[in-house]
């Protein structure tokens, strides 16, 4: 009887099967998790900063600045958008600042902050598909008008 002989394929099949079959011994090992696109980045950054504009809103209408209430909520509508883009949710909670590590926010000091926003908004816009685009330039037109609009006084 002659002694068969194994092709290099067979040999090379087998050998794999056999090192697979060693190095998955132990319970599989959890997958990478996947980083966030640029754009979520820049969505979820955006989200945050609009978060702690609310609150600087929110501390001048708790303190009786009931005008300010319309920019609020168009901020957190803005917000609410942003949120529909970002399909991974948000690792941090809402931002709800204490007193004390909020500085007392004033009128001249959030139409400061609105101009530099929409300002910002413009170098955003690269990269970010169509509809991210569209929506982040209609919050920096927003944000210049709240610049303009803002009372002088309350």
């Amino acid at each position: 009887m002659r002694p068969r002989h194994l092709s290099r394929r067979v040999l090379l099949a087998g050998g794999a099967a056999a090192l697979t079959a060693c190095s998955t011994s132990g319970p599989p090992q959890p997958s990478a998790k996947a980083s966030d696109s640029p754009e979520t980045v820049l969505l979820k950054g955006l989200i945050a900063e609009k978060e702690r504009t609310i609150a600087l809103y929110s501390s001048l209408i708790s303190g009786g600045a009931q005008k300010l209430v319309p920019f609020r909520d168009r901020h957190q509508a803005h917000v609410n958008e942003l949120r529909k883009y970002v399909t991974v949710a948000s690792s941090s909670p809402p931002v709800t600042p204490s007193a004390a590590a909020t500085p007392k926010p004033s009128l001249s000091g959030l139409r400061d902050l609105e101009r530099k926003a929409a300002a910002l908004r413009v170098r955003q816009l690269a990269g970010v598909s169509p509809g991210v685009a569209q929506l982040i330039a209609s919050i920096g037109a927003c944000e210049a008008a709240h610049a303009v609009a803002l009372p002088r006084s309350l």
